[in-house]
């Protein structure tokens, strides 16, 4: 298991012409992981049946929703948490902001101990075309 990565080239943010060149990693992916394939491998780990399964991530991702939905932080312990964010406009007083002045809603993640673990132990290779 390693994590793939490219090597690209960037120049300094707010310079014109973008000053001194440097290289830096940047992940490449390698494909993705859809909820039937999700199904199939958490299938190998569990006694439940793939509708079992397929019915508790659909039932977990409603929840997850309305929780998000009514600005609530979700704890799903080893796996991570995910927390409402927003960015706004200003008002020059308390009294003249109003919800208009919000620009977007976001989720951010949060991942669990175990997991960024993983992903520092995991190790890296360098893809020279990708």
């Amino acid at each position: 298991m390693s994590i793939k990565f490219k090597v690209i080239e960037r120049g300094q943010p707010g310079v014109a012409g973008g000053g001194t060149k440097k290289w830096y990693a940047n992940i490449v992916t390698d494909g993705e992981l859809d909820i039937d394939q999700l199904v199939k491998q958490i299938e190998k780990f569990s006694a439940l049946s793939e509708a079992d399964i397929k019915g508790v991530i659909i039932a977990l991702e409603n929840v997850i929703q309305d929780a998000l939905a009514e600005s609530k932080i979700v704890r799903l312990e080893k796996l991570g948490t995910l927390y409402p964010t927003l960015s706004s406009g200003s008002a020059d007083t308390k009294e003249e902001f109003h919800s208009g002045l919000i620009k977007s809603v976001k989720v951010n993640y949060r991942a669990g101990k175990r997991i960024l673990e993983t992903m520092r132990t995991a190790g890296f290779e360098k893809k020279s075309k990708a």
